[in-house]
């Protein structure tokens, strides 16, 4: 595989996936072309040596893994998430002559830029049956119904200078100036355009509104990729690669969990049990069980700030990453990332060997930094952990920047370290 054949899979992979559910689902499509068998949790395993298997929780989540002799394994480890505006269980707001949604921010994002976007609407969909049987489903609007105007600047004399955003009143999407507007009748119209027809109560939804925009190539020489959600899709589409790119023979673990941007407190998040309940499934003797957690190694892909061009000053002057000069090596003193120094020296190896670049991060000792799935992980479960990522600009907007080199160079260290 090429640098053009990764980049243009990965714009097609973050144009499918406006919601963790969607991103799961296209995973597993390429996981089954792979040749990777999907398991369900609640069925007994019967696991086979030189397989390759796959298994999702909630929809949400997905591990995929090789099953051999060998248990040194390379981990890698993604989130499914991204922050978004989701729609209140009861969304409708009629008023003003329009008819608004009512939506609570998830995670910590940037709100100014989803103003003036045209927005659609995303997730999944629980519904009662003709034979009260409870189903869910996936709807993707695509079509932008939505617009969350800006308030003109003749009315907001503080919009260039002080600018602050009420979450409950500021940022409602607007629909449509017909009143009689019902949403169960459009949920039920999203449905029946997936061919559902059986519906005979709608039940409980998680759906999510997103940039219409398309993910695309940006810079005089397409240097950067432009699109929503590169936090976490980039290091998703990486691990999702490389571990289809690995012989069955060769021991490796994909994993992206959902809610890293809400704290991974959850069944399907790295604060909850789905990779050791997977783990403890494949090596059911303990001895096994724990050799293979402290042979192997778990890389913990999520994106690194770049340094911004216009606001140098927010990165301390010796660790601060450039776009498309290689991928970002995180640490932190306060564990906030679980690189060591074990670690990080097993990662510089392979990137030696492979003669691909790469930076190293630390945050400004006067501020604080992010947090990831790796020292989550690292603790649960007691596998060394290196926390790495690709340079972004705009992190968490409703549309953020990257290097067009970076995470193919990502993609071949990952699968440098089974070779």
């Amino acid at each position: 595989m090429n640098k053009n054949d990764f980049n243009e899979g990965l714009l097609g992979f973050l144009n499918a996936s406006p919601t963790p559910f969607h991103t799961t689902l296209n995973m597993a499509m390429m996981l089954e072309n792979a040749g990777f068998i999907k398991l369900i949790e609640t069925q007994k395993w019967d696991l086979k040596k030189g397989e390759k298997y796959y298994v999702t929780r909630n929809d949400s989540s997905v591990i995929a893994f090789t099953f051999g002799d060998d248990k040194n394994y390379t981990m890698v480890g993604a989130h499914t998430d991204s922050p978004n505006l989701k729609l209140k269980p009861n969304p409708v707001i009629k008023e003003h002559g329009v008819v608004k949604f009512g939506v609570e921010p998830y995670g910590g994002l940037l709100l100014n830029p989803w103003f003036d976007r045209d927005l659609s609407l995303a997730g999944r969909v629980s519904y009662l049956n003709s034979k009260d049987e409870i189903q869910d489903t996936l709807i993707d609007v695509k079509k932008s119904i939505a617009i969350i105007p800006s308030l003109a600047i003749h009315l907001d004399d503080k919009a260039n200078k002080d600018k602050t955003i009420n979450k409950q009143t500021d940022i409602c999407p607007i629909l449509t100036t017909n009143e009689d507007f019902d949403f169960d009748e459009f949920l039920k119209w999203q449905l029946s355009k997936n061919k559902i027809l059986d519906v005979k109560e709608l039940y409980s939804s998680e759906l999510s509104f997103y940039d219409t925009h398309s993910a695309s190539f940006v810079g005089l020489h397409d240097d950067f990729i432009s699109s929503a959600r590169l936090d976490n899709l980039l290091s998703c589409y990486v691990g999702l690669l490389s571990i289809c790119s690995v012989e069955s023979d060769k021991p490796m673990l994909f994993i992206a969990n959902d809610h890293e941007e809400v704290g991974s407190e959850s069944t399907s998040g790295a604060g909850g049990s789905f990779l050791e309940n997977t783990l403890r499934r494949m090596y059911k003797d303990y001895d096994d069980y724990m050799g293979m957690i402290r042979s192997s190694v778990l890389i913990c892909a999520d994106n690194a700030h770049a340094i911004h061009p216009n606001f140098p000053t927010k990165h301390d002057k010796e660790h601060s990453p450039l776009i498309n000069k290689g991928v970002v090596i995180k640490i932190n003193a306060n564990q906030r990332y679980a690189s060591n120094s074990t670690t990080v020296s097993k990662f510089m190896n392979v990137t030696k060997r492979l003669t691909e670049p790469y930076q190293q991060f630390i945050a400004r000792s006067d501020m604080g930094c992010g947090s990831t799935i790796g020292p989550i992980t690292a603790t649960r479960l007691g596998i060394e952990t290196i926390d790495v990522g690709l340079p972004t600009l705009g992190m968490h907007s409703i549309r953020e920047l990257a290097g067009s080199d970076d995470a193919f160079s990502l993609y071949k260290i990952v699968v440098g370290f089974n070779s």
